[in-house]
């Protein structure tokens, strides 16, 4: 394969001939890509979901951690009014989610420093310290969920 490759650009005729010239290689490409359909490896999954825990911080945690900040500095009353906001099991399932968030925000943001320093990319200890930080973010996760109910 090498040689034939060496001979067809050592060629008289393939060296005169422009990139133009040039017969196009057509390759087969999909039509349609579905993004949902392929099955990403672990660390790509934990990679997106510190995506999304980052993004779900962003834009629910801070904006509700300000509003507990603001209602505690206004008044006591106001405070324990939205204190008790959070009795509902709806808005315990939006903080069991931010707890998720933080959780696994934190894990992969470790993950992402030790292998910014070159430490765990072989692709064995890649796989295990991505289910590592899936693992611990449920069960810390979990754990929360035991004390919010």
């Amino acid at each position: 394969m090498r040689q034939r490759f060496v001979r067809m650009h050592n060629s008289p005729a393939s060296a005169d001939m422009s990139a133009a010239d040039r017969p196009a290689v057509k390759r087969r490409r999909p039509i349609y890509l579905n993004v949902l359909a392929i099955r990403q490896p672990l660390p790509a999954i934990v990679s997106i979901l510190h995506r999304i825990s980052g993004t779900l911080l962003f834009v629910v945690g801070i904006p509700l951690a300000l509003w507990g900040v603001q209602a505690s500095l206004a008044s006591a009353e106001s405070y324990a009014a939205w204190k008790a906001m959070f009795a509902n099991p709806w808005s315990k399932l939006v903080l069991l989610a931010l707890a998720w968030a933080y959780v696994h925000h934190l894990l992969a943001g470790i993950r992402h420093l030790v292998l910014d320093v070159h430490i765990g990319l072989d692709l064995p200890v890649a796989r295990q310290s991505s289910a590592v930080v899936l693992v611990v973010a449920l069960l810390v996760t979990a754990a929360v969920a035991m004390k919010l109910w």
